[in-house]
């Protein structure tokens, strides 16, 4: 979201990208150098495979969304165990197993497919395995990962027990209320792509090493808007030498380079493992579209011939709700859903519960946004829209979790600018009264305390720096809210910046903010990519830290509920 040269980065001769997901140039080269089989033998049928692994999402206390993508054509199948914390396949009591035909995953949707799985066991640890039918009923290879359900909605801390009074070691969690989630946004953004030569996305592997339960991609799971060439030049003369495909040679515009983006970043090894073993509540932003836009935009960006930013953003939704296993039925991409390729809003702000101490609202603060101006309109402008703003007062007001956290892809009281004079989220510069864009946040603020809503927590990323904010009337100009804790993330595999200004409208205090050295700065050493990590405690303790992508620990903040 930041003014840094994303739009400079030179271009690059690519490798074309293999049908099975992409190669690397070199990976191009050797294919082309490999001779034709001789016309005469006969030809061998190719096994389908799955080359962007596998991923489920929305994980609730008995549902869950599984996704893959097929090389071909083929029927989606699943395969579910319920399994220790060890691995071992449970018997008796607590066994459960159950295979899943999907539906087909055809050329209309990339060949990608996903199942709802409902009617699971709460808080237990499952084996999954998924693979691909052809027509003609031969399999494809099978892919393992696994995950856990949420805990249900026994009494927090109350634990299950087999017929001989033992507790089955179903979870990583001691209890039954007990878990562990993580969070960040911006992957492949700047030109920094999939290095190799570094271990590649190495934030990932970081997140996946703390054996989170979940985690939540705040936005911008791709960078449409950035092309990605085969090296880069570092500020110190240090060569940045990416994996490079067709698809992220330029800024998308086709749905098929729209796709390329959710393929390319599929190709980092530590981010399919991840994803394979922890479920994913995904958002979106700008940069699966173009960066900053808002519906109705004509962009004015001379890499573009497609500058109707609804068109763009009508193939941007379709290869993001295609690749992100989610699972609101509304939202889920069929054909003909964006008849016309012209944009059409589809719900995909949602309410995930994960057992009775926290529920998570995932935020949609694109897709109903207002033009982005200077912000100080005398009456208020969307960056919700009415229909969510009432459908998140009403879902909050009502959620009997300990905990609510919001998820949002935006921050609330960080300055981020559109240019000199336009702003991009929330704020406007203005330490005064709500104005704009503020005016609908200080409805919802207003009516958490008004119904007496305790234990809200904002979590967003956007901004490529980590911070953690405390809002409070007592410094505000606008007063009627109860204090609350906003924590920043990111980027996980991106360029640095910040930290940006603050807006005093609500009163924020930064306790805490790290950055990197300077504005793009490479992810090579990993000391200047964020995520965050939440430990939900059997004794309700809510402890939010903020690590680096090598997992050292920032900073860390334990909260306690209020009754």
């Amino acid at each position: 979201m930041t003014e840094f040269s994303r739009r400079s980065l030179v271009k690059s001769s690519l490798a074309a990208a293999a049908l099975a997901g992409g190669v690397t140039a070199a990976g191009a080269a050797a294919a082309s150098a490999t001779p034709a089989a001789p016309s005469a033998v006969p030809l061998v049928r190719q096994r389908l495979t799955l080359p962007s692994g596998i991923a489920t999402g929305d994980v609730t206390s008995d549902s869950a969304v599984l996704w893959s993508r097929a090389s071909g054509p083929g029927r989606i199948t699943a395969t579910l165990q319920a399994v220790d914390a060890g691995g071992e396949v449970l018997r008796g009591r607590f066994g459960f197993s159950r295979t899943i035909r999907g539906p087909w995953a055809t050329e209309a949707s990339d060949f990608t497919a996903k199942i709802q799985a409902e009617k699971l066991p709460a808080n237990t640890r499952f084996a999954l395995e998924l693979s691909f039918e052809d027509g003609d009923g031969a399999a494809s290879e099978a892919v393992k990962g696994g995950f856990r359900t949420a805990p249900d909605a026994e009494a927090p801390g109350a634990k299950s027990t087999d017929a001989k009074g033992k507790v089955p070691a179903q979870g990583d969690s001691p209890s039954s209320s007990a878990q562990t989630f993580v969070w960040t946004g911006d992957t492949a953004g700047q030109g920094w792509g999939i290095n190799e030569e570094i271990g590649g996305m190495r934030g990932y592997r970081a997140m996946h090493n703390t054996r989170p339960d979940f985690f939540i991609h705040s936005g911008d799971t791709i960078y449409a808007d950035g092309p990605i060439a085969a090296t880069v030049t570092e500020k110190d003369g240090q060569i940045w030498r990416n994996i490079v495909t067709e698809e992220v040679s330029k800024v998308a515009e086709t749905l098929t380079e729209f796709r390329g983006r959710h393929r390319y970043n599929s190709l980092d090894a530590n981010m399919r493992a991840m994803f394979a073993e922890v479920p994913v509540i995904a958002q979106w932003d700008d940069h699966e579209t173009h960066n900053n836009w808002y519906p109705g935009q004509i962009i004015d960006d001379a890499r573009y011939t497609v500058r109707d930013v609804n068109v763009l953003a009508a193939r941007g939704r379709q290869a993001w709700q295609e690749n992100m296993p989610i699972a609101e039925t509304s939202a889920l991409w069929r054909p003909g859903t964006y008849d016309g390729g012209q944009y059409q809003p589809a719900r995909i702000y949602r309410k995930i519960s994960r057992g009775p101490q926290l529920d998570i609202f995932c935020l949609d603060m694109r897709t109903f946004k207002s033009p982005n101006t200077d912000g100080k309109e005398p009456y208020a402008t969307n960056i919700l829209g009415q229909e969510q703003v009432d459908w998140l007062i009403s879902e909050v007001r009502n959620s009997q979790a300990t905990w609510k956290v919001i998820a949002a892809d935006l921050p609330l009281g960080i300055i981020v600018p559109d240019g000199p004079v336009n702003q991009e989220s929330v704020s406007n510069r203005d330490n005064g009264a709500p104005l704009g864009r503020e005016l609908e946040i200080a409805g919802v603020l207003s009516a958490f305390k008004r119904n007496r809503v305790k234990n809200v927590v904002w979590l967003t990323a956007d901004v490529h720096y980590c911070a953690a904010h405390h809002y409070s009337p007592e410094r505000a100009a606008f007063t009627d809210f109860d204090p609350f804790w906003e924590f920043v993330a990111g980027p996980i595999a991106a360029g640095s910046f910040g930290p940006n200004p603050m807006d005093g409208t609500f009163g924020p205090e930064v306790v805490f903010s790290k950055a990197g050295r300077f504005a793009g700065e490479s992810p090579r050493d990993g000391e200047n990519q964020y995520f965050g990590h939440v430990e939900l405690g059997e004794d309700a303790t809510f402890t939010a830290s903020l690590r680096n992508a090598n997992g050292s620990v920032l900073y860390s903040k334990a909260l306690t509920p209020e009754v």
